[in-house]
């Protein structure tokens, strides 16, 4: 009886091991490389928050090293950036995330329109990230291969 309790024992711990239960937090190998985009179009600090949940979520089950992921805001969500710049909570979500290599384009047709200064208005922002136009720039990384996200 002891030894085929030992055996059941020994099944259980290979299995929990080899099944990845014990680490939660470590990418999973069921992955491979991913190119994602996240569009970000609106003004709701709870659901721009939310958003940046689903893309830490995201980096933890891929890994940062197999994921190539770009989260382009235009019209009312360049205000995640705006409010990054005013908000200790969202400049560390934002800077925790470009930590992990993720882009973040800005619509230039949206800082046109709205009088916003990439400089002075936004977090973190230079010449780079601005895009001509958030759309365009959907539908140009959609044509290269990038998965679309709208969280």
């Amino acid at each position: 009886m002891r030894t085929l309790l030992s055996a059941i024992s020994a099944a259980t711990l290979a299995f929990v091991l080899s099944s990845g239960i014990v680490n939660a937090d470590a990418p999973s190998k069921r992955y491979s490389k991913q190119k994602v985009v996240y569009h970000i179009n609106y003004d709701d600090p709870k659901q721009q928050a939310g958003a940046m949940r689903n893309i830490q979520n995201h980096i933890n089950a891929v890994g940062k090293e197999n994921l190539d992921l770009r989260v382009v805001m235009h019209g009312n969500g360049v205000s995640l950036l705006k409010r990054a710049n005013e908000s200790p909570d969202f400049e560390s979500k934002v800077a925790n995330l470009k930590s992990q290599n993720i882009q973040f384009k800005v619509c230039s047709n949206t800082l046109r329109g709205k009088k916003i200064s990439y400089e002075n208005d936004l977090y973190d922002v230079d010449k780079a990230d601005i895009v001509p136009s958030g759309v365009a720039e959907l539908a140009h990384l959609q044509a290269q291969g990038f998965t679309y996200i709208k969280p």
